[in-house]
């Protein structure tokens, strides 16, 4: 399977699938992301610990600060302890809550991550279109990124008191 349809079919499971957690799988909000493919996630119940994110996910599944994760638990591990099974998504967040399989410490948090990213969506339109502003920026130029690598024949004539076509007949010669 090529890399382009794995990652085709793993975004269609987390993106469309419904996912109930089992009896030993449990929800958790992702605190940090200290690298190394792992993430510092805490329980409903308050407890911390590092989860792994498996092999399918990775470079396909971007997890944030904020998001929830349904986990399966490692027994063998000391600080990781557990397994990313599913990202959950917004939509999935809300089917949790209608069936009442949401833990209640999360409920506020998932409401407030839900209200942010809808305010982000929404962008903010100036009151007053600012002509001036316009103006000034494109008279100064001289904040573009300007590129070393190439060498354009005006700025020679600025190091070199040659003009292109006398530098050009003395590159011939000395070539």
């Amino acid at each position: 399977m090529s890399q382009a349809t794995k990652r085709k079919h793993v975004v269609k499971e987390v993106l469309g699938e419904h996912m109930v957690p089992s009896d030993r799988q449990q929800i958790v909000r992702v605190l940090r992301t200290p690298g190394n493919n792992l993430h510092e996630v805490e329980t409903a119940q308050g407890q911390h610990f590092l989860v792994s994110m498996p092999s399918k996910y990775r470079k396909n599944i971007w997890i944030k600060r904020g998001d929830f994760l349904i986990v399966d638990p490692i027994e063998e591990g000391e600080k990781v302890k557990a397994e990313i099974s599913f990202v959950l998504c917004r939509n999935h967040v809300r089917a949790l809550q209608k069936e009442g399989l949401w833990p209640q410490a999360f409920s506020e948090v998932a409401e407030k991550h839900d209200d942010n990213s809808n305010r982000q969506t929404q962008p903010e339109l100036p009151a007053e279109p600012r002509l001036s502003e316009d103006k000034s920026s494109s008279e100064d130029d001289s904040d573009l990124f300007v590129n070393t690598n190439h060498i354009i024949p005006f700025l020679l004539g600025r190091f070199f008191p040659l003009t292109v076509h006398s530098l050009s007949s003395s590159l011939a010669l000395t070539f």
